[in-house]
């Protein structure tokens, strides 16, 4: 896949997938409706915010490291041509994932809507079996050895205080 191609693919990914599970949903369970104002409100609306923006830093930069490095997208139908193991993935091996759960959070304090955080929970546990049952056995097929070192190396939900660097390739 072309870096254009890619790109044009991750950015239709992203707002079918990430954005519409981060934003558009919590908005949708909350009514559209931010929680009443209070000085905790505010506080949480603050807070939320914060989360959603560091939420967006790993998500944004790592589609865009699948498109230019990897040559391909996060969907599945249109998986990268080269393990991506660097940028956010340094850290940790799912900061897409790690992203979304942060941005939904974020969403779920600026909303002050339980609900919310109930939504967040659930998509956890629906990241965690998507990742453990479909996409950690699809990369140990399509990149062996490779992945087995990143696998070995980076935690997956966790980020690493220090850069994991993977061996030469030679």
């Amino acid at each position: 896949m072309r870096k254009t191609a890619a790109l044009l693919g991750s950015a239709l990914f992203f707002l079918v997938a990430p954005f519409t599970i981060g934003f558009v949903v919590p908005w949708w369970i909350a009514g559209w409706e931010i929680g009443t104002s209070t000085p905790e409100g505010n506080l949480f609306r603050v807070t939320g915010v914060m989360l959603v923006i560091l939420g967006l830093v790993p998500l944004v930069e790592s589609f865009g490291r699948f498109a230019l490095v990897g040559l391909g997208t996060p969907a599945p139908v249109a998986p990268t041509k080269h393990l991506v193991v660097t940028g956010f993935y340094r850290y940790v091996r799912n900061p897409m994932y790690v992203g979304v759960l942060a941005i939904i959070l974020g969403n779920a304090l600026i909303l002050e809507d339980g609900a919310v955080f109930a939504y967040a929970a659930l998509i956890a546990l629906a990241f965690a079996a998507f990742v453990m049952a479909y996409e950690e056995p699809a990369l140990r097929r399509q990149f062996g050895a490779e992945y087995e070192a990143f696998y070995r190396n980076v935690p997956r939900w966790i980020p690493r205080l220090t850069p994991w660097r993977p061996a030469e390739r030679g």
